[in-house]
């Protein structure tokens, strides 16, 4: 009979080991199905917010004149297709290009830096974005070819220049967290007084002009400019999905994340090329944009967790829902007027970032 008692009590053991294993399979399933619920939740949110953006404006239009000139513009009304075609429809998908650049670039600026505050502003990307193009607007310098590409190349010039100044100081500490920040802050110091010089030296036509730049709009969106925000989102976004799981590792840490075979230095470099592409593109045609980078990834953490796979479509879905309501709410507060989406942007993401620093001393009572 021992025969018998000794497979019986193997088969026990196999039982007892198996059902804690059933079990959290099951709750990766139950919270894999949340998560990817919410992530339909939020791309259903912003098409309903994409069509109000279309919809609101000084032009009054209904539902059904927008959806013909979005998806039969050849049977909708002249006056109908060029608004909608010509004006609305590039606004609104550079606000989401827009918001989708600036969320996942600042999952990436939180994750290389392991700071909860960290945005693409840390590194003083969009402040030398807005010294190049204050620049240009101030010369007056245009390409011989392409005039319109002027102001926006001077901003992406600006904004490689800062990320090669950043790059060199961290490189020379092995591109550890806290040498990219304090690099990061001396940086944005720096072109914001540059800023600061070029608006005092600007005549007053031309100080109007430069601050419209800085405080971010969309109605430099054309269908000349959309594809190449565009462009740039796709690329940075292909470049990093083979990094997924190493980014969710060193959310765990340097010290963890190395020890799971992660070359950490390697992939702050990357990151750090990823991010500085995806600031210049939002910022280079729209301007300077402020919170969406901040704001958006911590929207995304507390829907879906941690890991890279959901997180980051779901904080670029983030910024783009903050950024397409931000640009219907300026113009329902100004019907007809021109409130600048960074202006709203900024209203918007201040109260969440007391929110944030509220909720993170409860955390720790």
């Amino acid at each position: 009979m021992a025969a018998p008692d000794g497979i019986w009590s193997t088969k026990a053991k196999g039982a007892a080991h198996a059902a804690p294993d059933a079990t959290h399979a099951t709750h990766y399933d139950t919270g894999m199905r949340r998560r990817l619920t919410r992530l339909a939740g939020a791309i259903v949110m912003l098409s309903a917010l994409t069509i109000a953006d279309i919809l609101t404006g000084p032009a009054m239009l209904g539902l059904s004149d927008v959806l013909s000139g979005m998806f039969t513009p050849s049977q909708a009304a002249p006056m109908t297709r060029v608004i909608v075609q010509d004006i609305r429809l590039p606004m609104s998908l550079m606000a989401i290009l827009v918001g989708m650049s600036l969320g996942t670039a600042g999952v990436h600026m939180q994750t290389i830096l392991g700071n909860p505050l960290a945005s693409p502003y840390t590194l003083g990307f969009s402040a030398a974005a807005g010294f190049g193009a204050a620049l240009a607007i101030l010369t007056g310098v245009t390409l011989p070819v392409l005039p319109w590409l002027t102001v926006p190349l001077s901003a992406f010039a600006m904004c490689v220049l800062a990320a090669a100044l950043v790059f060199a100081v961290s490189k020379m500490r092995a591109m550890r967290a806290e040498t990219m920040v304090l690099a990061g802050i001396a940086t944005l110091f720096l072109f914001q007084s540059a800023q600061s010089l070029v608006q005092y030296m600007a005549a007053p036509e031309v100080l109007q002009a430069i601050v419209f730049w800085l405080f971010g709009s969309l109605l430099k969106s054309s269908w000349n400019n959309v594809p190449i925000v565009a462009v740039v989102f796709a690329v940075t976004t292909l470049a990093v999905l083979p990094n997924l799981w190493q980014l969710t590792a060193l959310r765990l840490g340097d010290a963890r994340a190395a020890a799971l075979g992660v070359d950490v230095s390697a992939l702050r470099i990357k990151l750090f090329a990823v991010v500085a592409l995806l600031t210049a593109g939002a910022v280079a045609f729209v301007g300077t944009i402020g919170f969406v980078g901040l704001v958006a990834p911590h929207i995304a953490r507390m829907l879906v967790g941690e890991d890279q796979r959901i997180l980051l479509p779901m904080a670029a879905l983030m910024g783009a829902i903050t950024m397409t309501g931000a640009s219907v709410a300026s113009k329902l507060i100004s019907p007809g007027g021109v409130i600048p989406i960074g202006i709203v942007t900024a209203l918007i993401g201040v109260p969440f970032l007391f929110f944030l620093i509220l909720r993170g001393q409860r955390s720790h009572w």
